[in-house]
């Protein structure tokens, strides 16, 4: 136990909390820039078990915030190269990798046995239905986004409302790291707060993280918490599916334009783009699943019909932004 001597001497932790860090699982979602902090936090801490997912690959321009990688990491996959890094800080640590993008069909199996979920994909296409399956299963869902120097980490699901009661509706823009930029140490912080959150909750200790958002504002050096323990749940939230759980009798509307996708997620798709969808006459028994890049046009597209009252509905994000 020498190596957790600090943290043991915390009367909150002690040989008994450190037992149930050791026997925790945990599955965390992301090996990029916010994982690249988190993860050697867990892994020093001693959570016992780590499931890990992520279909990228280490790139040059990744390095300047997720230093858990280095030059020689380039061109591998980012699970890959983290399981053997964190193998190295604490072989204790059993780690499990899975070298894909997490999508609707895989959460059954991806969810078994996990006491804490983290959320470090940064990605709304994968923070929602990561976010319903939790609540389904009553799981602790620790998640956090980041984007220039300002970001925002929360604790949901378990005992908690969902990430939906607090953020019902997608944003209007898919702007991310790749697109608009990000400071390395804004994405650490965040990641180090994921982490904090994670052993809390594994902690049992108490108030809890979970209900609460923390926003982290490094422009303006503002941090403000709230709570939203009350926060009551969507009546009709709008899932995210994947390819393999689309039927054979969907209404696949792609509403991306030939030049963007010339292939779809289905043979038999309807092309509508978003600016044509008010003059579209939506069929009235079937499920509609509407096909993005990232989410966010099939979920304003979404809330567009549900107001004319169309009920099934689906979002698919084709392709990670």
């Amino acid at each position: 136990m020498d190596r957790y001597q600090r943290q043991m001497m915390l009367p909150e932790i002690g040989v008994a909390g450190q037992q149930k860090l050791a026997a925790a699982r945990v599955l965390v979602v992301g090996a990029g820039g916010l994982g690249a902090t988190l993860l050697p936090q867990l892994v020093g801490a001693g959570v016992g078990f780590i499931r890990l997912c992520d279909d990228d690959e280490v790139a040059l321009h990744n390095l300047h915030r997720q230093t858990l990688f280095t030059m020689q990491d380039i061109g591998y996959a980012k699970v890959e190269r983290a399981q053997l890094a964190l193998q190295q800080r604490n072989p204790e640590v059993e780690l499990e990798a899975f070298r894909h993008a997490l999508s609707g069909s895989d959460l059954p199996h991806i969810l078994s046995d996990i006491d804490v979920v983290i959320d470090a994909a940064d990605n709304f296409a994968v923070t929602y239905p990561l976010s319903d399956a939790c609540l389904q299963a009553s799981i602790p869902f620790i998640s956090a986004s980041v984007l220039g120097r300002q970001g925002y980490v929360g604790g949901f699901c378990g005992n908690a409302p969902s990430y939906r009661a607090v953020f019902p509706s997608l944003p209007s823009s898919a702007a991310n790291c790749n697109t608009a930029g990000v400071m390395g140490p804004a994405v650490a912080t965040l990641g180090a707060m994921q982490a904090q959150m994670a052993l809390s909750v594994l902690l049992g200790l108490q108030p809890s993280p979970l209900g609460c958002v923390v926003n982290c504002d490094f422009v303006n050096w503002h941090f403000r918490q709230f709570r939203f323990d009350g926060a009551e749940e969507p009546e009709q939230a709008v899932p995210f599916i994947d390819q393999k759980q689309l039927a054979a009798d969907d209404c696949v509307v792609e509403l991306r334009g030939l030049e963007e996708a010339p292939e779809s997620v289905a043979a038999k798709v309807e092309r509508i783009l978003p600016q044509a969808l008010a003059q579209w006459q939506p069929p009235q028994d079937q499920r509609i699943v509407l096909v993005c890049a990232s989410g966010i046009r099939a979920a304003k597209a979404a809330a567009d019909l549900a107001q004319r009252g169309f009920t099934r509905l689906a979002i698919l994000a084709a392709r990670r932004p």
